[in-house]
């Protein structure tokens, strides 16, 4: 079998970048030429937010992109995202600037394997997070996020059985919630769940008036200090609104870019992982650099590419979602 070096695609290779070139000037001039909408996660890096069109949680940002006349969508963030964008967008080119960038999360829930367990539970319904393969939500009856999970579970009769995955963490602060009996799957994002809640404690000593936000992805002991809870959008939103100037934030440090140009009268704090490191960033997202969104845009490779029974398969829980929350009023 062949090894991914050797078959990585045109424009995956290391490729020669003139030193002197101003890559922002190009890849803004790349962005006219080939009418490409750039899409950047609030975990990628600084410089690549900076540059970007649209800057926001997953999901968002592919609903985003589908809107746009766009004819290619660069979207810097890893491969379920992208993957996500191309269902939404199915006629648009879809472009990744390192085919490497996965996700521990979407990992750690292997189609195959969750077709046997969702087969122990034949008059279960399938919620699943946004952050899953295109495989995985087109086995789903309805995909969520992590700033609507409760609702969309709450929507639902309380005699109707659940099976929520990937991931664990956010099914069962989903389940604490909502008080319901949810069959979730063993998964969970290594970042998230890297957090010390000794480390925490301490920080919280010396920055007492310090705001603990916590993304639902984070373990329950974590969750349990926090002093509020919410999606990558919704931290950022409530750093923005609420009158404290001091936050510890407790998910991927990508995010204090944005929190802090827009609070710049604000500290914001990384909350230390339980390692030696003293940031904590997620290693996929963290592959996208400036200069692979550069080569990507001129090579237009690497190309996401979805089979278009997934794509007619996994368009539909994400439709029904969106469904439940327009009644919701969310």
């Amino acid at each position: 079998m062949d090894t991914f070096d050797e078959i990585k695609p045109k424009g995956f290779v290391d490729e020669e970048i003139d030193p002197r070139l101003d890559l922002f000037a190009e890849i803004d001039r790349l962005k006219k030429e080939k009418n490409a909408v750039i899409l950047a996660h609030y975990y990628q890096d600084g410089d690549i937010q900076d540059i970007a069109d649209y800057i926001g949680d997953s999901l968002g940002l592919s609903q985003q992109a589908a809107k746009t006349e766009a004819d290619i969508i660069v979207f810097a963030g890893v491969h379920f995202m992208a993957e996500t964008a191309k269902i939404l967008s199915p006629t648009k080119k879809v472009l990744l600037p390192d085919l490497k960038a996965g996700c521990s999360l979407a990992d750690s829930c292997p189609p195959h394997l969750f077709k046997k367990f969702k087969e122990q539970y034949p008059d279960h319904l399938v919620i699943t997070y946004v952050n899953c393969t295109a495989e995985l939500k087109a086995m789903s009856d309805i995909v969520c996020t992590s700033s609507n999970a409760v609702q969309i579970v709450e929507s639902l009769p309380k005699e109707q059985k659940i099976i929520f995955g990937p991931d664990k963490n956010l099914g069962a602060y989903v389940a604490k919630k909502t008080g319901r009996d949810l069959v979730l799957w063993n998964g969970a994002c290594m970042v998230h769940e890297i957090f010390s809640r000794e480390k925490i404690t301490k920080l919280k000593e010396r920055y007492p008036k310090a705001k603990l936000l916590a993304h639902p992805e984070c373990e329950d002991v974590i969750l349990e200090m926090a002093d509020y809870i919410g999606s990558t959008t919704g931290l950022l939103k409530y750093s923005s609104k609420n009158e404290a100037t001091e936050f510890i934030v407790a998910t991927e440090s990508g995010i204090l870019h944005q929190m802090q140009k827009e609070n710049p009268g604000k500290t914001f704090i990384p909350a230390p992982p339980n390692n030696n490191c003293a940031c904590n960033d997620c290693p996929h997202m963290k592959l996208n650099t400036l200069e692979k969104l550069y080569l990507c845009m001129k090579n237009e490779s690497p190309e996401i590419f979805v089979p278009q029974d997934i794509i007619v398969k996994a368009v539909k829980p994400i439709e029904r979602m969106l469904q439940i929350s327009a009644q919701l009023g969310l």
